[in-house]
C-alpha cells in the first residue's frame, strides 16, 4: 500500500506493458452523466492487478491519439468483464468518446497500473474518504479490506453534490447491513461547488478524526479531484498522522 498523486502512466512502463485489446460487453448509466463500462479481453486475460490500479486507455481522436487513465472499478477477485467508470466532462474529449461506446466496440489500452492500491486491511482503523466518481478504487479497496477479516474498523465517507452521484450507495449499504465492521457514511453537498464540497469534507475530517480524540494510529484512503485531496492529505499530516498512513489520489 502506498501513496499516489495523480494517475499517470510511469515513466517507461509503456516498453514494459504490451498494448491490450478488450471489447465493451455491456454499458450501465448510473444517472445521466456518469456511465460503467464492462471490458472483457479481446485476447488472452486481463494481467493481475491490485485493487485502486487503473488502465491507460488509447483514445483516438481526430488529429491525435491521447491517452487517459480511468480507474478499474470492480474488484480483482470479480474477473471479466472488467468495470470501468467515468463522468462526463465539460470540452472533454476522452470522456465523450467512451460516452460514444457501443456494445461490441474495441478499445486499445494497457496496464493495469498505480500505487494507490491496497492488498489487505490495515492493522488500524481504516478511514475511506472520495467524492463523486473517485469511488471506483475504493470500491474494490473496501471489498479487499472487508475480505481480510479487519481487526478494527473501516468507514467509507463518500460526498457529492446530488444523490445520483453518491455511486454504489445501494450495495455500500448492504455492506454495511451485513458486516458490523463497516460503516457507510453518504454526504450531499447540495452547493454545486468543488470547493465548497472539500470545504465540508476537511471539516468533518477535523472535527472527527483530528480534534475529537489524539488517536493517531488511523490509516486514511483519499481519492477525489483538486487541489482538495491535498488539502485533507497535509491537513492529517500536520495534526500527527504518519505521512506512510496518509494514502490519496488526486485527479
Amino acid at each position: 500500500m502506498s501513496e499516489a498523486g495523480t494517475p499517470a502512466q510511469p515513466a517507461g512502463i509503456a516498453r514494459q506493458r504490451p498494448s491490450l485489446r478488450a471489447r465493451v460487453e455491456r454499458i450501465f448509466d448510473h444517472c445521466g452523466d456518469t456511465r460503467s463500462l464492462f471490458l472483457r479481453m479481446a485476447e488472452g486475460t486481463l494481467p493481475r492487478f491490485l485493487p485502486g490500479m487503473f488502465i491507460s486507455v488509447a483514445i483516438p481522436l481526430a488529429n491525435e491519439t491521447r491517452i487517459r487513465p480511468y480507474t478499474i472499478a470492480s474488484s480483482p477477485e470479480d474477473g471479466e468483464p472488467f468495470e470501468v467508470c467515468f463522468n462526463r466532462v465539460p470540452n472533454g474529449a476522452g470522456a465523450a468518446w467512451l460516452f460514444d461506446r457501443i456494445a461490441g466496440d474495441e478499445l486499445n489500452f494497457t496496464g493495469p497500473f498505480g500505487a494507490f492500491t491496497l492488498e489487505r486491511a490495515p492493522a488500524a482503523e481504516a478511514i475511506f474518504i472520495a467524492e463523486g466518481t473517485a469511488i471506483a478504487p475504493i470500491r474494490p479497496m473496501i471489498r479487499r479490506a472487508l475480505a481480510s477479516a479487519p481487526a478494527r474498523s473501516i468507514k467509507l465517507l463518500h460526498a457529492a453534490d446530488r444523490a445520483e452521484h453518491l455511486l454504489y450507495g445501494g450495495e455500500f449499504e448492504r455492506m454495511a447491513a451485513a458486516q458490523a465492521a463497516f460503516q457507510f457514511e453518504p454526504m450531499i453537498v447540495r452547493e454545486g461547488d468543488p470547493a465548497a464540497l472539500y470545504a465540508r469534507l476537511i471539516d468533518e475530517t477535523g472535527r472527527r478524526w483530528i480534534k475529537a480524540d489524539a488517536d493517531r494510529s488511523r490509516h486514511f484512503y483519499i481519492c477525489g479531484v483538486g487541489k482538495g485531496v491535498l488539502a485533507l492529505r497535509d491537513l492529517l499530516r500536520a495534526a500527527g498522522y504518519e505521512r506512510r498512513a496518509v494514502h490519496y489520489e488526486q485527479w
